[in-house]
């Protein structure tokens, strides 16, 4: 199973950045950016912690569809410790989410519209997760396919319904874990490539300029249903996350042209975080997080 979904995650992997570099962009955004809170958590910890956010996002569209790529760098503080130095370093984590949407309408030369639908798309993409936190060393690797219908709104809104294929191999070093999941005492562990449920999620994502002002809504939000029992036996729930911004365009004030400088106010809400409930990872399953974010664009 392991070794199948390995194979599976590169050969798309593959196609997908050939898919990107074979296609002329007839529009693209790539940008840098930097966000910071300190009310974030993590299962079975329930600590407030501050974490540094960078990250490198890239969206463009060609002939037949979009591509949007986005590579977060989360750096946290000792209340989240990493599993190299438990008492002063804290944990890093490096989250990619790689999405392609293709245009039904552009590839058949059929208009779908009706109602708010402004379009209809083919959605697939894969999440990629590597963390050295002390307790779980997490290691998720995900495929997603699914429908998107594309709303007519100013700028975009789109939402899908997708399948997803996940599967983690944690490795920590705060506990054992029996076969059964159970815990029987402190030290390293290492556990197989576990593959969960294939289960469903509704996902929408937006971008949305506020009228004539320099300011848009921006984000995403997940609803995703439980994914069977995890690594460990333990039933998971289901997840909802939702992250949503209100950035101001500065571009004009400090001499650059239209969206290039951004700066805003960011809110993360995340309940049952990678499916973990209250019942089994305690108050650390829930996060309200709100955050401070700067962009530059080019």
């Amino acid at each position: 199973m392991k070794h199948q979904f390995v194979k599976r995650a590169t050969v798309f992997a593959a196609l997908a950045v050939c898919g990107m570099a074979a296609q002329a962009a007839d529009w693209s955004d790539t940008s840098i950016g930097y966000g910071y809170g300190t009310k974030f958590q993590e299962p079975f910890n329930g600590t407030d912690i501050s974490k540094s956010i960078v990250n490198l996002t890239h969206a463009s569209g060609y002939k037949y569809g979009t591509n949007y790529l986005n590579v977060d760098m989360l750096m946290s503080d000792k209340n989240d410790p990493s599993s190299f130095d438990t008492s002063t370093e804290g944990a890093h984590e490096t989250y990619v989410v790689y999405r392609h949407t293709l245009d039904l309408g552009k590839v058949l030369g059929t208009e779908y519209k009706f109602g708010p639908v402004r379009g209809l798309g083919i959605t697939a993409g894969f999440d990629y997760n590597n963390k050295n936190d002390v307790g779980y060393n997490s290691k998720k690797r995900m495929l997603v396919a699914g429908p998107t219908l594309m709303l007519d709104v100013p700028g975009f809104l789109n939402i899908s319904l997708l399948a997803l294929w996940e599967s983690n191999q944690p490795s920590g070093q705060a506990f054992n874990a029996s076969p059964n999941g159970q815990v029987t005492g402190f030290g390293p562990y290492a556990l197989p490539r576990y593959s969960y449920d294939v289960h469903p999620m509704i996902s929408a994502s937006w971008g949305i300029p506020i009228g004539t002002l320099p300011l848009s809504f921006e984000g995403y939000a997940n609803i995703i249903a439980s994914k069977g029992t995890d690594e460990y036996g333990f039933k998971t729930g289901a997840e909802t996350l939702i992250d949503a911004r209100l950035m101001y365009d500065a571009s004009s004030v400090l001499g650059a042209k239209s969206n290039t400088f951004k700066f805003g106010v960011q809110y993360q809400y995340w309940r049952n975080k990678f499916g973990n409930t209250e019942a089994t990872a305690g108050s650390g399953s829930l996060a309200k997080t709100p955050m401070v974010r700067a962009e530059y664009h080019f």
